[in-house]
């Protein structure tokens, strides 16, 4: 079973806690060739960090701001990522389509996982929950 951390659940793991130990806990229990993230989730939290150093006032600020956006990129580099291709590009339309109340870059991170028949781990079940033949699972109860 192919699972995919949502951008929310690549978060947790970054910062740690109870809630980020329950997670690796549960990935622990994976086959770790089987355990994706997506580009869209690289692209959401890329462009967190950039406009964090854009708006940083202090060189410190900065500093941390390049620190936490290579420690991003290291972990990316560790983890096989789901592209964005014309298969997802295709469920994607489709989605869009069917005019749901949901985020540009969720429905991206959707129509990949639907695309390859993926399980998507998130804490946003409200969102993910309906879109029709998406397995969506939270990990972190």
């Amino acid at each position: 079973m192919i699972v995919v951390r949502d951008t929310d659940h690549m978060s947790l793991l970054e910062w740690g806690g109870e809630v980020s130990f329950r997670l690796r806990e549960r990935l622990t229990e994976c086959d770790p060739a089987e355990v994706f993230t997506t580009i869209i989730s690289y692209e959401e939290q890329m462009r967190g960090w950039m406009a964090y150093i854009a708006r940083a006032r202090t060189i410190s600020q900065q500093v941390e701001g390049y620190r936490r956006l290579r420690n991003q990129l290291e972990n990316y580099r560790q983890i096989p990522e789901l592209d964005f291709d014309s298969k997802a590009g295709e469920v994607l339309l489709d989605l869009k389509k069917s005019r749901r109340r949901i985020g540009i870059m969720d429905l991206k991170i959707a129509a990949s996982c639907l695309s390859t028949e993926a399980t998507l781990l998130s804490r946003n079940l409200k969102d993910f929950g309906d879109i029709p033949g998406l397995d969506v699972k939270d990990w972190t109860s």
